[in-house]
């Protein structure tokens, strides 16, 4: 059954969701997944923007707030010894695979170009041309209520950036100074890694002097003998 109504995510709600979507596909063994499994799933530090530290009380929340939406919950073949859960999109918005990859791509970084999303997404879904990721935001952009959007291209970037709408309307400020905060964590990443490669080889550097004093030592040591 299609949703004809807007759906309305709150970021912890939108980043369950995203993250069982994610483990359906990259890791059916252990989907559905348990509280633990999906409070991990959605605290990782990779592939996830912004990284966040949600505790089981946060998805319970999230996971009640889902259910009321029919978008997920307790998994329906779940055998009662612990509690799984799962998503139920497909009965939802009857999703292609392309299009379940994009929104799942969507609502884990936030918003991101058509390039992003195709490199991105190559554990969900292997899109092979740049034209193959933009049919799949095209269909989602066209769904009536519209599930994507494209953003308006930001001064200093050549590409614009397609943001889901599943957590209603889309403040094209507050957009800007995501992206704009989220190179900034990057910039201050790389140079927080490059002073730590310069830490080491100054390490290695003074061990390197330390080994040479050793083995003269010991030369010298031996002569003396």
């Amino acid at each position: 059954m299609l949703s004809a109504e807007p759906v309305k995510l709150t970021n912890v709600e939108a980043r369950v969701l995203g993250a069982l979507l994610e483990k359906e596909v990259t890791t059916p063994d252990y989907y559905p997944l348990t509280l633990n499994a999906l409070v991990n799933a959605c605290n990782q530090r990779s592939n996830r923007d912004p990284v966040m530290d949600l505790d089981e009380d946060d998805l319970r929340q999230a996971l009640h707030c889902l259910k009321e939406q029919r978008l997920a919950g307790p998994a329906r073949s779940a055998d009662g010894r612990v509690t799984k859960y799962e998503h139920w999109l497909g009965e939802a918005f009857n999703f292609s695979r392309a299009e379940t990859a994009l929104i799942c791509m969507l609502l884990l970084r936030g918003p991101q170009t058509a390039g992003e999303l195709r490199g991105r997404s190559e554990r969900m879904h292997a899109f092979a041309e740049i034209d193959d990721v933009l049919s799949g935001l095209q269909k989602l952009m066209e769904r009536e209520p519209p599930l994507v959007a494209l953003m308006p291209r930001q001064p200093g970037e050549r590409e614009a950036r397609y943001v889901h709408l599943l957590s209603g309307p889309v403040d094209s400020v507050a957009v800007a100074r995501h992206v704009v905060e989220s190179a900034g964590d990057a910039s201050a990443q790389s140079e927080r890694i490059a002073q730590l490669e310069n830490s080491i080889l100054e390490l290695r550097r003074q061990v390197s002097e330390l080994r040479d004093r050793v083995d003269r030592l010991t030369v010298d040591s031996g002569a003396t003998d």
